[in-house]
């Protein structure tokens, strides 16, 4: 069965909602479907704010042939067999390569009318839509680029992340980078209404509250509470909420929790709740750099002294994610997690950083014994910088409202 928000998905810019600062009268999107112009793209924004159906949309305008593909799930061969694509296309409509089968049928069956035209028919361009662009690792974008490069693929990457970090920067540069923002209070009421389902002004309001800004979380919140109640209230909708059906928020929550869940675990020594937490993000999708980033954090953070090789353990996960990607850095993640926790504790490093801090913030910028300060100049050696100065000096080098201060217990 068609999901909700396929079957309400805007089919031109007069039916699209939000994003006027591109798609408005006069703005980039706008001139460059009015214009037919083809050029390769990356959508930046957050989750549910239209990247697809703008993609979908440029692509039908300029009667392009459409192949929509997900970072998380492919690979080279993906790309490979788009370029090596020997089908003719169907006349008048995007191609339908991995996207749902009622979008490729919408335009109908090609004509035999048409099959009998004399000649080649003229080759359209190829736009792949490259969804999550940031999870392709190096060596994928490095086999994407002389494609883009050569016009064979047009390229409409989405992404969430900041691209200036996430996309290579000969890629990148073939790109122009339109950041798109999360919808409105009255955007968002306008893609409620678009749904046609009937509900209360506070159901409607808590609605909009809990999908900040997410078109697709508000539309999927719906679909799934009219299946579990059959009407849409405030109270089926918080019920709904609570239930197996309400996806991972990577901004939400549950995000947090979960991460938190995972740390805690691997704070305790207790490997088995952090790998059941890890297999959680992992299968809900979470980046896998995020988890990698906060290993490398506790690695140094909670480990600390006892044991500094789990610093580069975890740079070393954070490394392989970087380059391989899903789903085989999955286990690159495990490996590194179930490590962590068998490593001893010692937070000592950390507690003396904290600690260090304060006293700065407490005490500003102390004077700086003379004795370890460079002598850069003759007047600096004769005002005594550095006089005195012994490698391995026993004496304390603290400012002096500092005298035998110590941090690192």
């Amino acid at each position: 069965m068609e999901p909700l928000a396929s079957k309400i998905r805007p089919q031109n810019l007069e039916e699209f909602v939000g994003q006027q600062h591109l798609a408005g009268p006069g703005k980039p999107l706008r001139a460059a479907i009015g214009q037919k112009h083809l050029f390769s793209f990356i959508l930046w924004g957050p989750p549910g704010v239209g990247k697809t159906t703008l993609a979908r949309i440029y692509a039908k305008a300029l009667g392009a042939d459409y192949y929509e593909l997900s970072a998380v799930s492919a690979g080279k061969d993906d790309i490979r067999k788009i370029i090596s694509n020997g089908k003719p296309p169907i006349p008048n409509v995007t191609s339908a390569y991995d996207l749902p089968p009622a979008f490729a049928a919408q335009r109908g069956p090609r004509k035999t009318s048409e099959l009998k035209k004399e000649g080649p028919e003229p080759q359209r361009p190829k736009i792949l839509f490259l969804d999550e662009i940031h999870r392709f690792n190096k060596a994928q974008q490095d086999y994407l680029l002389p494609f883009v490069e050569s016009g064979q693929l047009t390229l409409i990457g989405a992404t969430t992340e900041n691209p200036s970090f996430e996309v290579i920067s000969p890629l990148l540069s073939r790109c122009r980078v339109f950041v798109l923002n999360e919808l409105s209070r009255d955007e968002m009421k306008q893609v409620i209404k678009r749904t046609g389902i009937k509900m209360d002004g506070s159901a409607g309001d808590w609605l909009v509250k809990m999908a900040n800004g997410d078109a697709r979380a508000a539309i999927t919140m719906i679909e799934n509470t009219l299946k579990l109640y059959g009407k849409i209230t405030e109270e089926n909708l918080k019920q709904t909420l609570q239930s197996k059906f309400l996806r991972y928020d990577k901004a939400g929550e549950e995000h947090y929790n979960t991460i938190s869940a995972f740390i805690k675990s691997m704070r305790a020594s207790q490997a088995d709740a952090a790998l059941y937490y890890l297999a959680r993000m992992v299968e809900a999708g979470e980046d896998p750099l995020f988890i990698a980033r906060r290993m490398v954090v506790f690695a140094s953070e909670d480990i600390g002294l006892a044991q500094p090789t789990a610093l580069v353990v975890a740079n070393a996960v954070f490394r392989a994610c970087e380059t391989i990607g899903y789903p085989e850095c999955a286990i690159n993640l495990a490996h590194g997690a179930a490590y962590l926790c068998q490593c001893k504790k010692n937070r000592s490093a950390y507690n003396a950083l904290r600690a260090a801090q304060s006293d700065v913030k407490q005490h500003g910028n102390l004077p700086v014994p003379l004795k370890i300060r460079n002598a850069v100049t003759n007047l600096m050696e004769d005002l005594g910088y550095g006089e005195g100065y012994e490698k391995y000096d026993k004496n304390d080098y603290l400012p002096g409202e500092l005298k035998g201060k110590k941090y690192l217990e």
